[in-house]
């Protein structure tokens, strides 16, 4: 049964599938000396159009965390939304390998940094008592599902322009903002949102959009990433058999298949926004502006539709509800969550 709780719940894509096969087919060198890390590398710089290192890590925390920690003294902070996924959902990870630098939080627009906001923390104060900020970063798309654009972008690079900051992406769900920004502007390309809006370094998620495991941490700038492989080796990072996480790239990246993935699980966010907005006791709580969509329902209703066995995520304050569309979700499985939720609206009046 398909749900709608992550887009981590589904599975693995075929075109991955194929190069862990092509992979599994010989002995190889391990640690990332092989013929399958090595192409990846180079389709990453294909694909980001500029030199660039690459390395490739088991999850999203330790992408996040080890390229902070990169920029980032113990008495040093990082700038972030308040609903930043470096804040929620890394269990004080970026703090932990930084060995303690802080995290500033700052007020965002649904979900979103702004100019403003990093100007305040920096400012706030000057003297040796005070963190001093390092570097910001940013969730692309957000926590509550919105993408940062190209203006939203330039706002940011301002910031770290002026105030000689670092700019770091979360990039879990980075496929699914190019995807968003390419439905009104053909012309984006993955340069426009990383090194060309002054993109210091990307964690870039693959279990998210097709992948069985794995994210890759990009470098834009290859002299600051000096050193990153021990930090790698030191935090239980490096895969001996790495091919099996480099492979998969191969798979997604070739013929633009990640982006065809990710307007996929887009535009069925799109759809089930469609249908929610047609039944009127649904409120929605942000704009959808990737997979995702946010409502609020009746904590029964809520607990009506776990009974009937479906599965997503409930921690956007009392009643707030995140369904999550995936590479793979289908159209039906959509049509069979809408019914079932007018159903226990009707039954819980």
């Amino acid at each position: 049964m398909q749900q709608f709780a992550s887009d981590n719940y589904s599975g693995v894509c075929p075109e991955v599938m194929e190069y862990l096969n092509k992979a599994n087919q010989s002995h190889e060198p391990s640690y990332g000396e092989d013929k399958w890390t090595a192409e990846a590398c180079e389709l990453f710089r294909e694909t980001f159009e500029t030199n660039c290192d690459v390395f490739f890590v088991f999850n999203g925390t330790a992408a996040n965390s080890l390229s902070l920690a990169t920029y980032c003294q113990p008495y040093h902070s990082m700038i972030c939304s308040r609903l930043a996924h470096i804040e929620t959902d890394e269990c004080g990870a970026p703090e932990f390998f930084s060995h303690g630098s802080k995290i500033l939080l700052s007020e965002s627009d649904n979900g979103k940094l702004h100019y403003e906001g990093i100007k305040e923390l920096v400012n706030k104060r000057d003297d040796v008592h005070y963190p001093k900020p390092k570097i910001v970063s940013v969730t692309q798309t957000t926590e509550v599902g919105t993408v940062y654009n190209l203006q939203e972008l330039a706002e940011i690079q301002r910031a770290t322009s002026e105030f000689k900051l670092k700019l770091h992406m979360d990039g879990a769900r980075f496929a699914n903002a190019i995807s968003s920004l390419q439905d009104k502007n053909p012309s984006i390309a993955a340069k426009d949102l990383t090194h060309k809006a002054g993109v210091d370094v990307l964690s870039l998620g693959g279990s998210k959009n097709g992948l069985m495991l794995g994210d890759a941490v990009v470098f834009f700038n290859p002299e600051e990433a000096d050193e990153f492989a021990y930090r790698c080796k030191q935090a239980g990072q490096l895969a001996s058999k790495m091919r099996y996480i480099s492979a998969q790239w191969l798979g997604i990246l070739k013929n633009d298949t990640w982006l065809k993935y990710a307007r996929h699980a887009n535009h069925c966010a799109n759809y089930l926004e469609q249908e929610l907005k047609k039944i009127p006791e649904i409120l929605l709580l942000f704009p959808r502006e990737a997979n995702s969509v946010f409502v609020e329902l009746p904590q029964t209703v809520i607990a009506a539709m776990h009974q009937k066995g479906w599965k997503f995520y409930t921690f956007i304050g009392e009643g707030g509800a995140r369904l999550m569309c995936s590479w793979d979700t289908q159209k039906e499985t959509i049509d069979i969550f809408v019914k079932d939720l007018k159903a226990c609206l009707i039954e819980n009046k």
